[in-house]
């Protein structure tokens, strides 16, 4: 058999530990499928004395140090976007290493940066294991669906966000209420602000777009809304509608009146038939739709995060690179990279839920109707509930199909009557 790929791992967190666990438990197995064994020659945490359920061999303080072992490829497994973990990564691929990361926030960031550096140097830089857990939608976007363009990716990209939404939607409770369950059985960090803020569905994102488009990340051009204003009240007539609610970060193709490709890249909640496949996407799982043209629709479902699902994205990376498999970082050479153009607000126009908490007098009904009238926004349907004469009551509506822009200015105005008691709420509603 060849010799060995050596490794290096930065981090012995769930993921990492995962990793030395399956190599322990599988590898004659994995050695026959990549040709030739995987080693770990050398390793880095913060704490050495841990009980991790495997010993440590070769254990390093610093992990900077793993850029001078004799490891063919690092694995990165620290995060963030800056600090050590990027300091590692550019390390590794000037010193000649190859680079596995699950690094979502850094490949987001510098991704354009790190690919070139990648391929200066005939290295491979692979990330499987940075967007949607063992869900192989890198693989599929950089070497599968190529045959035909790319219209569209639709996904449910993290776990703690589908999480809370579905228990919400099962027990009836508060966002606050949820998440402060979902702390308690872990699905959710003490700071959980880049989860349900809709940071950490961006930076998956912003990859998925790459790969699906051919530009370079970019981060800037994304519009994020998280979950943090959706209430029982929302989830209860979105049923109601035959519709549920899920965080999905949506990258699309549009073109401009002169034919000009431009990419429409959001995270936001979002309307979905409850009959679509990423409706029943439950529970912290994750799951991706790709309109790939005439090729037709793909979709993929599974664990999100999680130790054996990322550990499985990580390792089949270490197979590719191990086969001698080269392929570009973000399926097309850097120079062939285009700068992502952003579509305007309204490039995709869509019916919108909308939900008014007002005084239930005379008049008011006919107040938000003019002012959506003058806006341009049209209604499809509506739902009004009670009678609580001189008290708050909820006045729900779909619209038809249209822009964001004339929704928000006509919110803005509606917002500002004294009839109105909170700030109205807007959700769109997504084909999915």
């Amino acid at each position: 058999m060849n010799r060995p790929l050596k490794i290096a791992i930065a981090g012995l967190g769930t993921v990492g530990g995962g990793v030395v666990k399956a190599l322990a438990a599988r590898g004659p197995e994995l050695a026959e499928r990549a040709g030739r064994p995987i080693e770990t020659v050398a390793v880095s945490a913060r704490d050495a004395k841990k009980s991790r359920g495997f010993t440590i061999a070769n254990w390093q303080q610093d992990p900077l140090a793993l850029i001078q072992s004799d490891a063919d490829v690092v694995v990165e497994l620290i995060g963030g976007d800056e600090g050590i973990a990027r300091a590692l990564v550019e390390g590794a691929l000037d010193h000649g290493k190859h680079v596995v990361s699950a690094n979502k926030a850094l490949l987001a960031k510098h991704g354009k940066v790190l690919a070139e550096k990648a391929e200066k140097n005939k290295l491979q830089l692979k990330f499987e294991a940075a967007v949607a857990g063992g869900i192989p939608i890198v693989k599929t976007l950089r070497e599968s669906l190529i045959s035909h363009p790319v219209q569209s990716v639709k996904g449910i990209l993290n776990g703690t966000c589908n999480y809370i939404l579905t228990e919400m939607e099962a027990s009836g409770r508060s966002f606050a209420d949820v998440l402060k369950d979902a702390q308690a059985k872990g699905y959710a960090e003490a700071d959980p602000t880049l989860d349900v803020g809709g940071g950490d569905t961006a930076h998956k994102l912003a990859l998925l777009s790459s790969l699906a488009f051919g530009t370079a990340p970019d981060l800037a051009a994304m519009r994020v809304v998280g979950i943090e204003q959706i209430t029982p009240a929302d989830i209860h007539f979105a049923s109601e509608f035959g519709f549920r609610i899920k965080l999905l970060g949506v990258s699309r193709r549009s073109f401009d009146a002169k034919g000009g490709a431009r990419i429409e890249q959001v995270v936001h909640p979002a309307m979905v038939r409850a009959r679509s496949p990423l409706a029943n996407v439950d529970g912290a799982a994750n799951g991706v739709v790709v309109d790939a043209g005439e090729a037709g629709p793909y979709f993929f479902s599974g664990r999100g995060a999680g130790e054996a699902p990322t550990a499985s994205a990580v390792i089949s990376d270490l197979l590719e690179i191990a086969q001698g498999a080269f392929t570009p970082v973000f399926g097309r050479p850097v120079a062939g990279l285009a700068a992502l153009v952003p579509a305007g607000p309204d490039a995709a126009p869509t019916a919108w839920y909308l939900r008014f908490e007002v005084l239930d007098l005379p008049g008011v009904l006919a107040e938000i109707a003019g002012q959506l009238s003058q806006t341009g926004v049209s209604i499809e349907s509506m739902i009004q509930r009670g009678r609580a004469p001189g008290e708050p009551v909820a006045i729900v509506m779909i619209t038809h199909a249209t822009g964001g822009v004339a929704v928000e200015r006509a919110l803005k105005a509606i917002a500002a009557s004294d009839k109105v008691r909170s700030r109205p709420c807007m959700i769109p509603m997504e084909a999915a």
